[in-house]
């Protein structure tokens, strides 16, 4: 019998597993959780963001930043620049402690992804994050494709 389904669904989130674990632990000690980690780090990366930018990084919703920001702003992580109506559309930049937290966080994110690439040729590692992104890609349309089907 054909072990794809399974081999695929069992790796791809044994791997998503991993990650959020990995986040989980390296951040404990700042009082993070694993989307504190994406949104520092995003902002590290971007200097500044908004709510909505932030959503489409972290792949999360609305909520879930609106959550994290009010967390990490509490925290003095992280502070709006701006008080429009609309906070979603506020600039976000990162404050001197989360400056210091994002460059850690970068970092630790370098080494690992430094360390699960042990094994690989340069080669192979650009090509298995080209299979993976058409892999996303593909299970991104089907699942566009099956709520409209669903729809009907």
């Amino acid at each position: 019998m054909d072990k794809r389904f399974e081999t695929f669904t069992v790796l791809i989130a044994k791997v998503s597993r991993n990650i959020r674990k990995i986040k989980n632990q390296e951040m404990s000690a700042y009082g993070l959780r694993s989307v504190h980690v994406s949104c520092l780090y995003y902002l590290y990366a971007n200097r500044f963001l908004t709510a909505t930018e932030l959503c489409d990084k972290c792949e999360e919703d609305k909520a879930t930043i609106s959550r994290a920001v009010d967390y990490l702003e509490k925290n003095d992580f992280l502070v709006c620049e701006e008080k429009t109506a609309k906070r979603y559309r506020s600039l976000i930049s990162l404050t001197e402690k989360g400056q210091i937290a994002g460059k850690q966080i970068t970092d630790k994110i370098n080494r690992v992804l430094d360390e699960v690439s042990i094994g690989l040729t340069e080669a192979e590692r650009i090509e298995f994050y080209r299979c993976l992104a058409v892999i996303s890609n593909n299970l991104e349309t089907i699942s566009n494709r099956s709520n409209i089907d669903t729809m009907q």
